[in-house]
């Protein structure tokens, strides 16, 4: 789940640039009241507990749910086809929702009632062995796992899954495991991929064991493997690029048809056993897909309850416009929760060198009234440091009060600037060019021209927003931004972003910060083999940047969901911002 997050985020309609998702349609949001219901919110209810599984965790079948049963089609209504299918193409998250039950990882997350997650052995017996503090990972398949056509799930299978990460023609998944298998960046130099009939040193098979030598201590590594990039294809169905519209599945469903951008059906895969899946209930014989659907359309046809769309869900949030009718509607078939988002505003530390001066933006940044011509409350609950609730070891913050004040405060600000003799500091704040971020560049320039800046406003289309800002010498100061963590702990949130390496052109550090006790943290946290405690050096990392003054907390991106009245248990799974297909089922 994650290329760069930035991919991540466009894809799934969270940017501030659509106006057609972020409309001003909630009131009353601008009063410090506000602050108090987003801290709590953010703060606790919505926090997600993650922890590691033992064997007898990792066992099928997974826990029944209360009044389901098998049988019936349910309707997904999409707006867009699936951009891929092919595990190892595989980054953006609603490709994620289809292939977790096409495609088995090594490893993966049982999602509780209550939304806490458990990690735990997929397609292996346990999360796996970690020796050498975690240099090196040992994984041993279950018995029973089956292809759709009856033949057995092998390493050898597993192993060419993670080699065909290295072919030329997977540019769009993860690059994790084949920079730590290879030791470089540029990995491709060091293996090109399995099409030449070689295998990486790096990891061996044994019978039904699997082992991997990696060229750093990833004591996280089993997280990892539960991405989507990472899972087994099979060494004889193999079709290079032509498995991206067909991919064999060893999950509780297969692709029975797929026209591109107009329809998908997925059914049952007759060679999956429940016994040896302790995360997938499967509960319908039949999911079918239409394409090209917009998200208000598919919201009205959800929310008129009609025929079919009695059995279907929205595969997009709904758009703001339809958010206040649907909760006073349909409110038993709202389904929302916190997404794994997290919005913010950075500041270029290149350019913006004073920290008092960043103190200064941050106490005056008018975050109330930004979510408020967003949408309000449905937007998402104001954030407090770049970690989400939805990474493990989260813990509440606010480094800049920005909680009991929401709406900011110019004048604490304009104070900051005078003591620090930086009155009419210049300000170059880029924005997208679309209808609700022109009236946010109004709301930030009138609180920064009240705290003392002098404020100069460039507008970026859309479509080159990452490739403008994303220059290493781009000429802005504050941005937008967005991410979201590519597993539930905090490397994958902390390394890109503020890790001094990753200041380079087309970097992912968009603050362009470089402090060595930042990069000492990240070191420390990563090494660490205990992950509770890792968890807590995560956290307190959370903290420690955002003291830096790198980046301005927005929000904690909300996610808002509409189904027909004939199905049950219909829920968000926590990690792709989406239904999981895994856990409905139909009413009678």
């Amino acid at each position: 789940m994650s290329f760069s997050r930035r991919n991540f985020l466009i894809a799934t309609g969270v940017v501030a640039a659509s106006s057609s998702v972020l409309s001003a349609c909630s009131g009353g949001d601008t009063t410090n009241n506000a602050g108090a219901g987003g801290k709590a919110n953010a703060a606790k209810a919505d926090a997600t507990v993650v922890k590691i599984g033992t064997a007898a965790d990792s066992t099928g079948p997974a826990p029944e749910v209360s009044g389901a049963k098998k049988g019936g089609t349910v309707y997904l209504l999409n707006d867009d086809d699936f951009s891929h299918l092919d595990p190892q193409r595989i980054y953006y998250a609603w490709n994620s929702l289809a292939a977790i039950v096409l495609s088995r990882t090594l490893t993966g997350y049982k999602v509780a009632d209550d939304g806490s997650m458990t990690l735990v052995g997929d397609l292996a017996t346990d999360t796996g062995t970690m020796k050498d503090n975690g240099k090196t990972w040992t994984f041993t398949l279950k018995d029973g796992i089956k292809w759709e056509d009856g033949s057995d799930v092998t390493v050898d299978d597993v192993r060419h899954g993670i080699e065909r990460c290295f072919a030329n023609f997977v540019t769009e998944g993860a690059f994790y495991v084949q920079t730590w298998l290879t030791g470089s960046a540029e990995y491709r130099k060091s293996y090109p991929g399995p099409y030449g009939g070689k295998h990486l040193k790096s990891i061996e098979t044994s019978g039904k064991t699997i082992t991997f030598h990696l060229s750093e201590a990833r004591p996280d590594f089993n997280y990892v493997l539960a991405m989507h990039s990472y899972a087994p294809t099979p060494v004889k169905k193999d079709t290079k690029e032509k498995y991206d519209k067909k991919p064999f599945s060893n999950g509780p469903y297969r692709v029975e048809s797929h026209t591109t951008d107009k329809s998908m059906v997925m059914v049952r895969n007759e060679h999956w056993d429940p016994k040896t899946d302790p995360i997938r209930n499967a509960y319908p014989d039949r999911f079918e897909f239409t394409f090209g659907i917009e998200p208000l359309n598919a919201a009205d046809r959800l929310l008129a309850d009609s025929g079919k769309d009695q059995y279907a869900v929205s595969w997009r949030t709904i758009p703001q416009e339809r958010v206040q009718k649907a909760k006073a509607e349909a409110k038993d078939r709202v389904f929302e929760t916190l997404g794994n988002g997290v919005s913010c505003y950075w500041i270029n530390t290149s350019r913006v060198k004073d920290k008092a001066v960043r103190e200064a933006l941050i106490r005056a940044w008018p975050t109330a009234q930004i979510r408020q011509l967003q949408g309000g409350e449905s937007r998402g609950d104001y954030a407090t440091g770049i970690m989400s609730p939805l990474v493990a070891g989260y813990e509440s913050q606010d480094v800049w009060g920005k909680l009991a004040n929401p709406a900011g405060d110019p004048k604490a600000a304009k104070k900051v600037l005078e003591k620090a003799g930086k009155s009419g500091y210049k300000v170059v704040y880029a924005y997208m060019q679309d209808e609700v971020n022109a009236k946010i560049k109004v709301v930030v320039e009138n609180a920064l021209k009240q705290a003392g800046f002098e404020v100069v406003t460039k507008g970026i289309d859309s479509t080159t927003w990452y490739d403008q800002i994303g220059k290493l010498d781009n000429p802005y100061d504050v941005y937008w931004g967005g991410w979201s963590s590519d597993w539930p702990t905090g490397y994958s949130v902390f390394q890109p972003l503020f890790d001094s390496a990753n200041v380079v052109d087309q970097g992912q550090n968009y603050s362009h910060l470089k402090d060595p006790k930042i990069d000492a943290a990240i070191k420390a946290a990563t090494a660490e083999t205990d992950q509770d405690k890792a968890n807590k050096m995560w956290a307190a990392l959370d903290k420690q940047v955002t003291e830096t003054g790198a980046f301005i907390p927005d929000v904690y991106m909300r996610r808002i969901y509409l189904h027909g009245s004939k199905l049950g248990n219909v829920k968000m799974d926590p990690n792709f911002d989406g239904c999981m297909l895994y856990k409905l089922y139909v009413k009678s």
